[in-house]
């Protein structure tokens, strides 16, 4: 009897703990069914407007239309990088990322929902016609790009070579929006230019992270170190990023082997680190200043990033875009795909950069310039002038240290940087 009475207190206990299990499973069991809920119920309102166009809207409609233009919505809704492609501009994005196509030579994104410039590409017809980073295309042949999709955006800008298009710019500090026409080239850029900027340092320009660009800064590091260069400039002001890989390699020129250059986390927050590649002949000594702006984006941040964090160079300029995220494309049952972003960069120490940028070391804005005024006669000499450049992309770095008060600043903080140098 005695031992039935003892009994009692641990049974209660036992019952009072299995109670509140099961008190929790049920109360997360309903809120999986409330979510599940609330998710159909928002599937049900979509299936009622899609009845109420079919059968009300006062003239018939194509299902598959509507359709592409929810999905097409409900990407926008996401970030201005993620979109959706139906088969026929799915099938354009593979051919043109894999050939050549007419275009003006920027590179666009969405800032605060505005079609954006984020660089011109040196020696294209934009880069020519004086378009800027920050540069605000509000419509493009007359046509306004409210609500536009970067991928609309492009393919109304790319074209058959030689044909015209006109953007209307709005640019901070300049009045009035202006029309700019420019006829469309075929893009062949020269992605790294250098000379000597100093008796003993090299200045190097690195236009866009193209194929086998590492490569091509191999070759122009050799050509300045032959000439005496005791350190380097490094120019990415309006480079508008590239390939991951070749900013990995790019990097892997100036850390040691095996350190972190990058690394992602996606939305379960599993990282993905991208370490810095053996092999390479490395530059681990000779100081290094590299120049930045707002036209500075994706693969630019990532080797500023990454030389930052790393204490291997000095940066200077202005804020980087802030564009760092991950894209895929997947494609769906019908041909058409989706181009979602699946994870963020952040530099080696964690620094976030997507939305946020780079803020150099030694902050310098660039000189405001005046906006030239348009002459119809001076443009089309332009135009003819633009024809014969574009055949002529040289390897050598033009540089002015009374009008780039940026690059001039660089100079002088690599002067200092080498004069310390030399006193220890």
């Amino acid at each position: 009897m005695k031992f039935k009475f003892r009994f009692l207190p641990l049974l209660t206990v036992f019952l009072t703990i299995a109670l509140i299990i099961t008190s929790v499973a049920l109360f997360r069991s309903q809120n999986v069914y409330a979510a599940k809920a609330d998710k159909y119920q928002n599937l049900d309102i979509f299936t009622q407007a899609l009845y109420l166009i079919e059968n009300n809207y006062v003239e018939p409609v194509d299902d598959q239309k509507i359709i592409y233009g929810a999905i097409k919505g409900m990407a926008q809704e996401l970030d201005p990088h993620s979109a959706f492609m139906d088969p026929k501009t799915l099938n354009n994005f593979e051919v043109e990322t894999q050939g050549e196509f007419g275009g003006l030579g920027i590179t666009i994104g969405m800032k605060d929902k505005i079609l954006t410039v984020i660089a011109p590409l040196e020696d294209t017809p934009a880069f020519k016609k004086g378009i800027k980073a920050g540069d605000q295309i509000i419509k493009i042949d007359g046509k306004s790009t409210m609500d536009i999709t970067i991928d609309d955006a492009v393919n109304k800008l790319r074209g058959k070579e030689g044909t015209d298009v006109t953007i209307t710019v709005f640019r901070k500090n300049v009045e009035k929006p202006f029309d700019v026409k420019m006829k469309r080239a075929i893009i062949k850029i020269k992605s790294v230019k250098y000379t000597m900027i100093d008796k003993n340092i090299g200045y190097i320009r690195l236009i866009q992270f193209s194929n086998d660009i590492s490569g091509q800064l191999k070759d122009a590091l050799r050509a300045v170190d032959s000439q005496g260069a005791k350190a380097y400039i490094i120019d990415l002001r309006n480079n508008p990023g590239g390939l991951l890989t070749e900013a990995i390699s790019v990097s892997s020129l100036f850390l040691p082997s095996n350190e972190i250059v990058v690394y992602t986390m996606d939305r379960a927050q599993k990282r993905t680190d991208y370490k810095s590649n053996g092999g390479f002949s490395k530059e681990l000594t000779k100081p290094i200043v590299l120049l930045v702006n707002e036209g500075s984006a994706s693969a630019s941040e990532i080797l500023t990033g990454a030389l930052q964090d790393h204490g291997r160079a000095t940066v200077v300029g202005a804020k980087t875009y802030g564009k760092a995220s991950v894209q895929n494309v997947i494609h769906l049952a019908d041909g058409s795909g989706l181009k979602l972003t699946t994870a963020k960069y952040f530099t080696p120490k964690g620094r976030s950069i997507h939305g946020i940028g780079i803020e150099p070391d030694i902050k310098v804005e660039a000189k405001h310039e005046e906006p030239v005024a348009h002459d119809d006669k001076k443009e089309k000499s332009e135009e003819e002038e633009l024809d014969k450049d574009l055949t002529t992309n040289s390897s050598k770095a033009d540089f002015d240290l009374v009008k780039d008060v940026q690059l001039k600043a660089a100079l002088d903080k690599m002067k200092e940087i080498a004069g310390n140098a030399a006193k220890k």
